[in-house]
């Protein structure tokens, strides 16, 4: 197989390598405006920023046919490229020094199949915080329509997004991924709204800045449930809320009015308990309703002695997944099922941007035997009398995924025939 003329490369942080609550320091603004920047590195073309609540992702190309940019398939070119894109996001956030000095062992980098293999498990929902969670695509459609629309991507960028964009859609049809999606969040919601009254009316405590806060805190805003957010450090409650809402709390604050609080949320990473019997014995005493805690931390970190106290309803982690098992176990088989689908869709991606290496004669094939599809499709359609639009977009895939197949072989064969 021979090489791209041009080098895809992700570099992206996300709430796999660091706190959910430092994510706002590495986000942008103004994303035009970043992409416009990344786009000045000499060798660079083209630039897509995906940016959400739980990732700040950045997609370039470099071309490796202009003079003045070192190769950027090889290493020497491909880590300057890399220190560029560095220093210059490192311009344009808000970073402090702890994040400036460990940026290398906070970024991940990758290139080549890697990102095409990343884009698709994101666009599929494998790489959310709540596995198959839909507004992912959504996220990945409007990056890649704002950067078409301001003109920051172009032909390879476009063509990978659409594939993978289409290809998921399929993939995400095919295997229910979507349908059904819950999270350790969901279910500590659910099971406060059914045991606890969740309404809306509640006063509502979020304790933890972690991914399995960010569950409940999203389980919560799509319900359109207030919450106070509340961690040991100020700082991180104050990160956490720009993000995914809640009104921040100090936490000497949250024990001294622990009475007012109707339903508690924990979900810390702590290694210690920070609510236990002692400290909130002396402010509940005159409590006159209940208050339902739901410890969802791993390890525990709320004191089961807690539960002594009159009016508290307390549940852990191991409790309430029990009740859901069924369908965790359903997710788990959704997931195998989309890897699968996964590993025989890369190379058919691979095939499609290998064939936007110059190669006019392949180009113009291609792009001659799509037309005759549309106005065959536009046939076959009229005969059938059909008008849903569901149906018209699936079959419409499936003709241009047969297009790219059959076009990826001979684009592929010519290939060999020139190295040859």
């Amino acid at each position: 197989m021979s090489e791209n003329n041009f080098n895809i490369v992700n570099i992206r942080v996300t709430f796999r390598n660091i706190p959910i609550h430092k994510l706002e320091r590495f986000s942008f603004k103004d994303i035009a405006a970043a992409s416009e920047s990344f786009k000045k590195i000499p060798g660079i073309s083209e630039c897509v920023i995906v940016q959400t609540a739980s990732r700040v992702e950045i997609f370039t190309v470099s071309n490796v046919e202009k003079e003045e940019a070192p190769d950027a398939r090889r290493d020497e070119g491909k880590n300057l490229t890399i220190n560029k894109i560095k220093e210059t996001w490192a311009s344009l956030t808000e970073l402090d020094e702890y994040d400036r000095g460990h940026f290398d062992q906070i970024l991940e980098v990758y290139d080549g199949k890697d990102v095409y293999l990343h884009l698709l498990r994101l666009a599929s929902g494998l790489e959310s915080i709540v596995v198959g969670n839909e507004s992912v695509m959504d996220d990945i459609k409007t990056a890649i329509a704002n950067a078409k629309s301001s003109k920051a991507s172009g032909r390879i960028l476009n063509q990978l997004f659409d594939s993978v964009i289409r290809i998921a859609t399929r993939i995400r049809n095919a295997t229910e991924i979507s349908k059904g999606v819950t999270s350790i969040g969901d279910i500590a919601v659910k099971i406060a709204q059914e045991n606890a009254g969740l309404d809306g009316k509640q006063h509502v405590l979020l304790i933890g800045t972690g991914e399995t806060a960010a569950m409940v805190a999203k389980s919560l805003n799509k319900k359109g449930y207030a919450f106070d957010i509340s961690s040991m450090i100020i700082e991180r409650a104050n990160g956490f809320s720009k993000i995914l809402g809640g009104k921040p709390v100090k936490f000497e604050e949250v024990l001294k009015g622990f009475d007012k609080f109707d339903i508690i949320f924990v979900a810390t990473t702590a290694d210690y308990f920070v609510i236990n019997h002692d400290k909130i014995r002396i402010v509940m005493e005159n409590k006159k309703k209940g208050t339902m805690i739901l410890d969802i931390s791993d390890p525990r970190t709320v004191d089961e002695t807690v539960s002594t106290l009159p009016g508290i309803k307390l549940m852990f982690r191991d409790q309430i997944t029990e009740m859901d098992e069924r369908n965790l176990k359903a997710r788990d088989d959704k997931i195998i099922a989309v890897e699968k689908l996964i590993s025989k869709e890369i190379p058919i991606i691979e095939a499609t941007m290998r064939r936007l290496d110059p190669e006019p004669q392949v180009n113009d094939i291609f792009a001659s035997v799509d037309s005759l599809r549309k106005k065959e499709l536009e046939k076959a359609l009229q005969m059938l009398g059909e008008t849903d639009e569901k149906k018209i977009k699936i079959i419409d895939d499936l003709t241009k995924a047969v297009v790219e197949n059959i076009i990826s072989i001979p684009a592929s064969s010519s290939k060999k025939a020139e190295k040859a």
